[in-house]
């Protein structure tokens, strides 16, 4: 009986033992066995044990419309370090920029405006102009989100603006004094900090917050939970109390303070639910933190240190393995596995005499993209995927 013949189940069973190149190479006997090994069930289980190929640790798939083989491809370039770097976009003030990604979408905000920017399909590549601008703030944008109707914009000018991505409807949130300095939105539900050291809860469905919570201190970071029911909060640390909180969205009030060795100033200035029960930080005392919010108390599980000591401004997770950060110095890009200590690759997007934290970044299954003081700078790990064929 030829390989071919066998039944699918028992197919299956051995493939299951054969690692990636193996497997790649295996592809290339016959036409049915092509077919067959280019299967997604066949690949599954070596796609969870790589970086950044969409399978996440609760089992969703973010990338289902690209082959896993594809995936797994690229994946090997990714831990590698493998890529192509550009910077599509310069400007000549220095600005505070931030990001958001939407399948072939890029959003850029420069000064008070922010940019919709397509995405070749088959390259990633960034279109030069814009085809779509949303403006409104009287000063910088300091950080906006997204959801699938609306983009939600925090300002130097203390205003929040709700934007439809599908009219022109614009709606203005008025209640901080002071710059907006981050927000999230998730499901209706609003969540942003302030220099003015509140946090506030707000709905689409009214102009004034629901709630407004005191917090002692600037607020420089904030990200809803999965489940809509809590909120992390990380502050500047400038006052005897842990920097990094979470509440209750029902109550506003403090369900705990995650950890309290944190040195005076040093302030949270990013943070990332993974899931229900899993928070990643970062900030200016150069640590990524992994926080289990289901542990009694609550406790940091796992953490690793920037090398250079330099502060790290923001951090994106796949939601399995891999997690990315960015620098103060240097912009510096760094990858990480969560499974190991170390950095595993790491990207300096400018010149020792020419010196911009990465203030944002963000990842699709091929490309990073980074905002530094002046540039957009583009990592693609697309190309020349090598080992599968």
């Amino acid at each position: 009986m030829l390989l071919s013949q066998l039944p699918e189940d028992i197919l299956y069973h051995i493939l299951s033992y054969l690692d990636y190149k193996s497997l790649g190479r295996l592809s290339q006997v016959c036409q049915s066995i092509y077919h067959f090994v280019n299967r997604d069930a066949v690949w599954r289980k070596i796609a969870k044990e790589f970086l950044n190929t969409g399978i996440t640790l609760n089992g969703t798939d973010k990338y289902s419309h690209i082959p896993l083989k594809e995936r797994v491809k690229i994946a090997q370039n990714w831990y590698d370090g493998v890529c192509r770097r550009a910077v599509p976009l310069k400007w000549k003030t220095k600005l505070l920029p931030w990001l958001q990604l939407d399948g072939n979408v890029l959003f850029l905000s420069q000064a008070s405006d922010i940019g919709a920017y397509h995405l070749s399909q088959d390259s990633g590549r960034v279109q030069r102009k814009p085809f779509e601008i949303y403006s409104g703030h009287k000063g910088d944008v300091c950080h906006f989100a997204l959801t699938d109707s609306h983009l939600i914009s925090g300002g130097s000018d203390g205003k929040i603006l709700v934007h439809s991505r599908k009219t022109d409807m614009l709606m203005e949130l008025s209640g901080h004094n002071q710059e907006v300095n981050c927000l999230d939105s998730k499901d209706g539900l609003i969540i942003s900090g302030s220099k003015d050291q509140t946090a506030r809860i707000w709905t689409l469905t009214s102009t004034c917050p629901r709630d407004t919570i005191t917090m002692y201190d600037r607020v420089w970071s904030v990200a809803i939970s999965p489940t809509l029911s809590t909120f992390g909060t990380g502050t500047a640390c400038c006052e005897n109390f842990s920097p990094l909180r979470i509440w209750d969205v029902e109550r506003s009030e403090c369900v705990c303070s995650l950890g309290s060795q944190f040195r005076r100033g040093a302030g949270v200035l990013d943070m990332v639910f993974e899931s229900p029960f899993q928070l990643l930080t970062c900030g200016y005392d150069t640590y990524i933190r992994l926080w289990d919010l289901r542990l009694s108390p609550r406790k940091c599980v796992m953490e690793w240190e920037e090398p250079h000591d330099s502060a790290l401004y923001c951090i994106q997770t796949d939601g399995n393995h891999m997690i990315a950060s960015g620098s103060s110095h240097y912009g510096v890009v760094r990858l990480w596995d969560k499974r190991q200590a170390e950095c595993l690759q790491f990207f300096q997007l400018t010149s020792d005499s020419v010196s911009s934290p990465v203030y944002c970044l963000r990842f699709s299954s091929s490309h990073l993209y980074a905002a530094l003081a002046t540039t957009l700078h583009s990592l693609d790990f697309s190309k020349n995927p090598i080992y599968i064929r």
